[in-house]
């Protein structure tokens, strides 16, 4: 999901009749859908992970992916929401590193989540 997304929102814009207001509307409502299923799926492993003891190096990287999920939900993403609403209100919004803030973390959610995986195949 994460990957699909990440690679869906830049390619919005490109479809015909997408206006950056539209796609930024849009872009809103997906991510916080994706958001909202991260929550639930971090939280279903992290009862699993309760359930049974599991390696320290997947205990570790499921902190790490709910600290960084923890991070985007909480701090960049309202950034990132208000400064739609201002591009979408037809504003010009000051300059900000929020969107490559997210992009980062998105990025190293990515890496942590291959790791994770490939760990948890070997148990």
């Amino acid at each position: 999901m994460v990957l699909a997304i990440s690679l869906e929102a830049p390619l919005k814009f490109r479809a015909p009749g997408i206006t950056l207001p539209l796609g930024l509307g849009i872009g809103r409502l997906v991510f916080r859908a994706l958001n909202a299923s991260e929550i639930v799926l971090a939280t279903a492993t992290a009862v699993t992970f309760s359930l049974a003891p599991r390696p320290l190096a997947a205990t570790v990287l499921l902190v790490a992916l709910a600290v960084t999920l923890a991070v985007q939900v909480a701090v960049l993403r309202p950034r990132l929401e208000a400064r739609a609403q201002l591009i979408i209100d037809g504003e010009t919004p000051p300059p900000s590193r929020a969107h490559l803030a997210y992009i980062v973390l998105e990025c190293a959610k990515l890496l942590m989540l291959a790791a994770f995986g490939i760990i948890l195949m070997f148990v």
